[in-house]
């Protein structure tokens, strides 16, 4: 393998997906020449890769690879079979895995914490790395999506951590293995386990042995946060190398969460540890999920040596994630919220916390099913009471339905049918003009739209602020 410091020019395949463009700006402002190329080039990451003035090319071309290319990064969304691979084969050029091209240019003599979990990793990624950087301990850091704070997702270290956001999905074509795997723990955060992942995972216990595979690797000196009111967590923390606690609401958990309050768009908790009070802290941010988040981004902090007011001041700041119950706009007294929201669980947690910041108002919940999961019927019946706490809701047509076989499609219509029979209110609109003339004819002041999808959903959030 060529060493790091022969490498000057380095092409990743698939560069616009969430973690191959955090990598690719790292590897930018690390001096490195920068191409690559995808066939999903939008927003926010194409955003972020052209700010960054990283060249992005139409994929995939067999012209794209030329011969000053020293290192190939190649995402997982590429088949061995993809034309720039064949021809970076051909060529010669040294090609490796996206979670292996972390490890070789970012985790040499760091200290890797890695948050991981069916939900929440994001969230906790980002607030775990403002918290550090606001604390000056200047982490390097790789997160799965666009923090306000830095108004980017990556950076270099300075000191000695590096926090990334560990997926369970597979690494490549060459490789079926999870990306967490690759990371070489020293302390990690598991928010939680969940059947996920229908293409590449059988059933809830092949995720959970990827979790269990995981936390054997964990760093002996180092330790697990798993959160206590996840049983599918609970049962992997049995396997873990290091020392491993709980953290929640539950009196049972190692750290735990009191007095929880919401008020003027914050949440306020206190914290103890084993039963010794810890601190109170407050965060702006929506729901019990970000509060459970939270404590374990500090529960973390202080065991890498964080004072607690250091961690107030940084939760006190952090200013959130694009797509992440992100408040878009306020038109003619309707809000207009984004959220990556795409599994049954994420979507009830996301409602409710709407539910609880905005009490008195209608709430409007608009879902594309568009995840590889989603579009499967694995969840048809798990899905209606995700809408509960909406009062309205509208469901649109599959992303991409020829890609599932139609006896393993969801059928949206029989979510909206059961929503209905429950005693809800949905739509089906497949149509998304049709949609956004509904909410637009529809809205009236004080309510709130929550639209979730794990893309861009036809670009219905800058229709709907356009139009309202």
């Amino acid at each position: 393998m060529t060493s790091n410091k022969k490498i000057k020019t380095i092409y990743l395949i698939a560069i616009c997906g969430t973690g191959m463009a955090s990598l690719a700006g790292l590897l930018q402002k690390s001096g490195y020449r920068v191409t690559g190329s995808d066939t999903n080039i939008y927003p926010p990451m194409s955003t972020l890769l052209k700010s960054s003035g990283i060249g992005i090319k139409p994929g995939y071309q067999r012209e794209n690879i030329t011969e000053d290319i020293d290192q190939v990064i190649i995402g997982n969304a590429v088949s061995k079979d993809n034309q720039e691979v064949l021809a970076v084969q051909e060529k010669g050029i040294p090609y490796i895995s996206f979670p292996e091209a972390i490890r070789k240019f970012y985790l040499q003599n760091q200290k890797s914490l890695v948050i991981t979990g069916t939900h929440g990793k994001t969230t906790t990624t980002a607030l775990l790395s403002w918290v550090l950087h606001s604390a000056k301990r200047k982490p390097g850091f790789m997160v799965g999506g666009w923090m306000k704070n830095f108004d980017c997702n990556h950076a270099i270290p300075g000191g000695e951590f590096f926090i990334s956001e560990g997926d369970e999905y597979d690494t490549a074509f060459f490789d079926k293995g999870p990306k967490f795997l690759h990371y070489s723990p020293f302390a990690s955060i598991l928010t939680g386990i969940e059947f996920d992942h229908a293409d590449i995972y059988r059933d809830l216990d092949h995720i959970k042995d990827s979790f269990r595979k995981f936390v054997k690797i964990i760093d002996p000196s180092g330790f697990l946060l798993a959160a206590f009111s996840d049983k599918n967590a609970q049962d992997v923390l049995k396997y873990a190398s290091c020392q491993a606690e709980t953290y929640g609401f539950s009196s049972s958990a190692d750290w735990v969460i009191n007095d929880y309050k919401f008020e003027g768009g914050k949440g306020y908790f206190a914290l103890t540890h084993q039963n010794v009070n810890v601190a109170n802290f407050n965060i702006p941010m929506i729901g019990r999920h970000n509060i459970e988040n939270a404590t374990s981004v500090a529960a973390m902090s202080l065991k890498l040596g964080l004072t607690t007011q250091e961690i107030q001041d940084g939760f006190q700041t952090f200013r959130g994630i694009k797509r992440r119950q992100d408040v878009l706009g306020i038109k003619n007294g309707v809000t207009v919220i984004d959220d990556f929201a795409h599994h049954p669980t994420a979507i009830r947690l996301t409602i409710e916390a709407v539910r609880e910041a905005y009490p008195e108002q209608r709430i409007w919940a608009i879902f594309e099913p568009r995840s590889a999961t989603c579009r499967r019927k694995i969840f048809e019946d798990k899905l209606p009471k995700s809408f509960v706490a909406a009062d309205s809701v509208i469901i649109s047509d599959l992303f991409a339905p020829e890609k599932i076989d139609l006896e393993d499609r969801l059928n949206p219509e029989q979510v909206v049918e059961h929503i209905n029979k429950d005693g809800g209110k949905a739509y089906f609109i497949p149509d998304i003009e049709v949609l956004v003339n509904k909410l637009v004819t529809e809205c009236r002041p004080n309510d709130v739209l929550i639209i979730m999808s794990s893309g861009e959903f036809s670009g219905i959030h800058q229709k709907l602020i356009t139009r309202l």
